[in-house]
């Protein structure tokens, strides 16, 4: 969605959308994606009603019951300003299908669209809605490379951002990856429908990532970090992947304990 079309999310409270897979597996990530906005001075709320944005559902054809999700989902977010998630597969289903998913509800359709232009992507967020870039950061020298997640790529367009939130981290260098915008196969339920095919993408991605010149690999939505993972430490390789959010934490706790 372009910037000139959504409202600016400056000075407003965010109510964060930490996703599923976040909750339930990575919750120190949505930890640091509060930690982070807290110390930028944004007020961050949390719905407790929030589920699932219903992009499972959704993929799978599933659409009647995609919309009683998304019915959900915009009902725990009714109050909210500006909506956060720590993923660009989850910010893409609320940005670009949910008018879609209710085009032929006309009251749903209006609160969609509002949910679709004032849901952002955390990194999208930090640099295209408030312009930071430099969050105050400092880690031990570091090199990040990056994959970037489909659904964000494609559909938001993301890719630099999440670079030049890790270029501002004092002692990050940031080199790129082979095939960094290829599909690590996961791909929600493809993988599951599809194993061969997704075993064949992640070990290509695999094997990119053990010849990169980076001591870490940086994404930004959970579903890749847990594929690629799950394929570098049955590889039993040394390298891993990690979330922007929980990197940019982890500079501003070591920036923090210097002082």
């Amino acid at each position: 969605m372009s910037d000139s079309l959504r409202p600016s999310p400056r000075y407003k409270p965010v109510s964060l959308f930490v996703t599923c897979i976040v909750d339930m597996v990575y919750p120190h990530t949505g930890i640091s994606v509060v930690e982070i906005l807290e110390h930028l001075g944004v007020e961050v709320r949390f719905p407790m009603a929030q589920t699932c944005c219903g992009q499972v559902g959704f993929n799978s054809g599933f659409w009647n019951d995609a919309r009683d999700v998304a019915k959900q989902f915009l009902t725990a977010f009714a109050d909210a300003e500006v909506i956060v998630a720590p993923s660009g597969s989850c910010a893409s289903m609320v940005q670009h299908y949910y008018p879609e998913l209710f085009k032929d509800e006309p009251e749903w359709l209006e609160r969609a669209k509002w949910a679709a232009s004032i849901t952002w992507e955390f990194t999208e967020y930090l640099v295209d809605g408030l312009g930071i870039t430099d969050i105050g950061a400092a880690l031990p020298p570091t090199k990040v490379a990056f994959h970037d997640a489909c659904h964000g790529l494609r559909l938001i367009g993301l890719k630099e951002q999440a670079r030049a939130l890790a270029g501002g981290i004092k002692g990050v260098e940031v080199t790129e990856l082979q095939g960094h915008d290829q599909c690590c196969g996961f791909g929600g339920l493809f993988s599951v429908k599809m194993p061969e095919i997704s075993n064949a993408m992640l070990s290509d991605k695999v094997t990119n990532i053990e010849a990169a010149d980076a001591d870490v690999i940086i994404t930004g939505d959970a579903s890749c970090l847990t594929q690629m993972n799950g394929g570098l430490s049955r590889k039993q390789a040394n390298k891993r992947v990690l979330h922007i959010a929980d990197l940019l934490a982890r500079g501003l706790k070591q920036k923090q304990s210097e002082g």
